[in-house]
């Protein structure tokens, strides 16, 4: 991945880690804390934030409340996820706070599914007479 971000952002990436909101500590410290992946809160990709991103599986996990879904939230997060996919070849999963919040089990479970696929399909595949 290449490390292009902008190193004005780390105070911030800082504050967002230590101010996450109820929905992001319930998911980081119950379940993505506990894989066995590295997975990086409040990194800094280009000029924005992922809440969630694991190398591993090329995976940006974004916790988004409403402000996501009204008045120019879409459009921002298109551009977001445009540059992302672009830049650092991730794929983006939006997972609403209230997902979190009603359906913790089963956000767990796609997740976790996700990820494995992600790692699968990024691992090199044995050549036909590998032993």
């Amino acid at each position: 991945m290449p490390k292009m971000y902008n190193s004005d952002l780390k105070t911030r990436a800082r504050e967002l880690r230590k101010n996450m909101t109820k929905e992001e500590r319930h998911l980081w410290y119950d379940f993505l804390k506990t894989l066995d992946v590295n997975v990086a809160r409040q990194e800094i990709m280009g000029h924005y934030i992922v809440d969630f991103y694991i190398p591993s599986a090329k995976l940006v996990i974004e916790v988004d409340g409403s402000q996501h879904y009204e008045d120019d939230g879409p459009k921002k997060d298109e551009e977001r996820t445009r540059f992302l996919q672009d830049t650092y070849g991730v794929e983006i999963i939006r997972i609403m706070n209230t997902d979190v919040n009603r359906n913790f089990d089963g956000v767990c479970a796609y997740l976790q599914e996700t990820i494995q696929r992600r790692i699968h399909s990024a691992s090199p595949r044995s050549r036909v007479g590998d032993a």
